[in-house]
């Protein structure tokens, strides 16, 4: 059992640590703190007029500053409302990794490695940056497989990560219990950073770049002006910026309401223990690697000569502190912690204990509660907000230390090359909307909390918090029928149950239960006619005087003439593509554009801002949630329709990438003549109301045809095989 030195382990405070709501620092991570890297002195200068104006002094807020103004950006004001670090920085406990099981944010752990490798040549700061790299523990079958699947990924990058057998693990950690353990993921140059002495760095680049870096001076009030720029009020005086970037932390939300913002974040609470010196780790002739034990669900790092561990524990048992979300964060709040609270992480204890039999002997010198910001799907959000100009955040961060460089150099170079620098839509801030609630975000947040460390299949679904207000027409008529998945806060068929089938969700990384249900889906489009819920598609209404020439100015291709749809990249000023779009020219000057629906409000940004900056004369409204849409497609799928309407659909009349307003057994659609899946097709657009009673009449019609349900594996599989691409996937 772990020891709490002179106190008991459970249901009191440890040694060392004060009492709840006090003001309390566990010791700097890399042991710098307050000795090599004392606090920079605050500034006396003051601004009236800023490029960029960063609200928020942590780690990320400050390493933007650093590279807005190494880039060569004049007027960079950095404002934090106590001091730097405050919030969630200064209490992390450093871990860095090139790993992630996505493939783009292993740019922005590349990129913040990277310059931490060389900070304190640069900056002359002390920064305790520790490369003894990571090992990630396979004690089950299913979590080899997902390291044989994370391999597979591994190529897209210059970074090295290797699969390592239990003998290379001891050799590595000879610390550990070697029972249980069947594989390891290997990944070297990760380790840990201290994340005062790394801010501290980056602020003295930031300033040495001509960067100024003002505290205490808290934000009170943010007003937009009808040129774009903002006035920042604070009790020093008011800034008159050129943009604004909320990275602000926990107190995220409390600036977005400024604007009139709900920003999806919620704080929740994470522990970790820090031993007093172990022998063992004290004899050791070189660092250990950082463990990380996916079942056990904790990370654990040496800390000096002792050991440091955190664990993730379950959505059932981890602290969400909500009243921040009803209340406000406590005025004054900054670098104080939560009570500690062991019960809430015994059983991660004992696993770690297991693991690590040192740790069984080993004394408590602290314990770490703090508050870290959640966004629902864990990832931050990045970029330039959609519905305010000149609105930037950097918002979010469960992961801060190891995402602070990458991010400060992407929004960096975001920003003074009016484009990303690479695609990292999984980061866009406009993935959530007006259908996350507070009550979907706490329950998405505990979710990916607790699910920290559980296998990461491909295709993961997760269903803390559906569905949500967003779900199609057909919601009701199809949720008994089908595996849906979630797609931007709709609910959408992914594939559909038949007689006698396994209905349950299994993921796998070899063959799935929807594998023959999807091939029959896929025979049902090839062979006969099938329908498909589009709803969630983006749908953009565009009209004016000068819609033609917005779109001209937007899109690679050109416009489509009236009754014709085509699809159309924008681009970014330097030629990347930006979005994928079907572009349909209704009547004179009015269009139809169509998106994927996790790009919805990415895609209407970037169509509203240059609509501005070229002052255009046009209406662009979002009627996404307004229009529902059923895809028909195989070969008979003219057929069916043609016995609901009295518009010619023959090949002569209705033409490829043809649309046209039409009535399908009376109901108004617009009809556009193509298919995502490559075959014969037509998607048609129609009220949301409308949907239940186009969908009873299409599949009544087909019975003699053979007409069924499909959804979007089979629809994926259809389109990869006539070599469609998808943009986000293959473009």
């Amino acid at each position: 059992m772990l020891r709490p030195g002179v106190q008991w382990l459970r249901g009191l405070p440890l040694r060392g640590l004060g009492l709840p709501g006090s003001p309390r620092r566990p010791r700097s991570v890399g042991g710098h703190e307050g000795k090599d890297n004392p606090p920079l002195p605050a500034e006396t200068r003051w601004k009236d007029r800023a490029e960029t104006v960063i609200i928020g002094g942590g780690c990320v807020g400050v390493s933007l500053a650093y590279h807005l103004a190494k880039a060569g950006m004049k007027d960079v004001v950095l404002l934090e409302k106590s001091e730097l670090t405050a919030g969630s920085t200064w209490h992390a406990a450093g871990l860095t990794t090139y790993f992630h099981p996505g493939i783009n944010l292993k740019k922005i752990h590349y990129d913040s490695i990277k310059l931490y490798e060389k900070l304190e040549e640069e900056t002359g700061q002390v920064v305790g940056f520790h490369q003894p790299g990571s090992i990630r523990i396979a004690t089950t079958p299913v979590r080899v497989d997902e390291f044989k699947y994370q391999m597979t990924r591994t190529g897209w990058h210059a970074t090295e990560q290797y699969i390592i057998e239990p003998e290379k693990i001891q050799e590595m950690f000879p610390l550990l219990n070697m029972n249980k353990i069947l594989a390891g993921l290997y990944n070297p140059g990760d380790g840990h950073i201290d994340p005062y002495s790394l801010t501290m760095a980056l602020a003295a680049g930031a300033r040495k770049y001509g960067a100024l870096l003002k505290y205490p001076a808290p934000v009170t009030s943010l007003k937009p002006r009808s040129d774009g720029t903002w006035d920042v009020e604070t009790p020093q005086g008011s800034v008159r910026a050129n943009r604004i970037v909320n990275a602000a932390g926990f107190w995220a939300r409390e600036v977005g309401k400024m604007v009139g913002l709900e920003h999806p974040l919620i704080p929740v609470q994470h522990q970790y223990v820090v031993t007093s010196t172990i022998p063992e780790v004290k004899a050791l002739k070189k660092e250990l690697p950082v463990l990380r034990d996916l079942e056990g669900s904790y990370y654990l790092r040496q800390e000096r000569d002792g050991l440091l561990f955190g664990p993730y524990e379950s959505q059932e048992k981890m602290k969400v502190q909500d009243s921040w979300v009803t209340t406000g964060v406590p005025s004054g709040f900054g670098k104080e912690l939560f009570e500690s609270d062991l019960d809430r992480i015994m059983e991660h204890v004992e696993a770690a204990m297991e693991m690590v039999p040192v740790l069984k002997k080993a004394d408590i010198i602290n314990i770490v509660n703090g508050p870290i910001t959640y966004s629902p799907d864990i990832l931050p959000m990045v970029g330039p907000h959609q519905g305010l100009r000149n609105y930037w955040v950097a918002i979010g961060f469960g992961y801060g230390i190891i995402h602070a460089g990458g991010v400060g150099k992407y929004l960096s170079d975001w920003i003074l090359h009016g484009e990303p620098p690479f695609d990292l839509i999984e980061l866009d801030p406009n993935r959530y909307g007006k259908w996350t609630t507070t009550q979907y975000t706490e329950a998405k947040a505990r979710e990916s909390y607790g699910f920290n460390n559980i296998v990461g299949y491909p295709k993961e679904e997760r269903f803390a918090g559906r569905p949500t207000q967003r779900v199609s027409g057909l919601y009701k008529t199809l949720e008994s029928k089908c595996s849906m998945g979630f797609h931007a806060g709709w609910e959408q068929p992914h594939w559909f149950y038949k007689l006698g089938q396994d209905t349950g969700y299994r993921p796998s990384f070899r063959r799935t239960n929807w594998f023959e249900p999807v091939g029959s889906e896929y025979k049902q489009v090839m062979q006969r006619v099938g329908v498909i819920d589009l709803s969630p598609f983006g749908k953009f209404n565009i009209k004016g005087q000068d819609s033609t020439r917005l779109l001209d100015h937007l899109f690679a291709n050109v416009i489509p003439k009236v009754g014709f749809t085509n699809i159309s990249h924008m681009l970014t000023p330097k030629g990347r593509v930006y979005a994928e779009l079907t572009v349909s020219h209704q009547s004179p000057g009015e269009f139809l554009l169509i998106t994927g629906s996790g790009s919805e409000l990415h895609d209407l940004r970037w169509i509203e801002e240059e609509a501005v900056k070229g002052e255009y004369d046009v209406e662009i409204k979002n009627v996404t949630d307004e229009v529902g849409v059923l895809g028909v497609a195989g070969p008979h799928a003219r057929k069916v329709l043609q016995k609901l309407t009295s518009e010619d659909l023959s090949d002569d009349v209705f033409k490829f990438l043809q649309t046209k307003s039409l009535k399908v057994s009376n109901i108004p659609v617009t009809a556009i003549r193509i298919s995502y899946t490559g075959e014969l097709g037509w998607e048609l657009y129609h009220r949301r109301e409308d949907s239940v009673a186009l969908y009873n009449a299409i599949m009544d019609a087909g019975q003699e045809e053979g007409i069924d349900n499909f959804g979007t594996y089979a629809m994926n599989a259809l389109r990869l095989e006539k070599a469609f691409r998808a943009w986000g996937s293959e473009v």
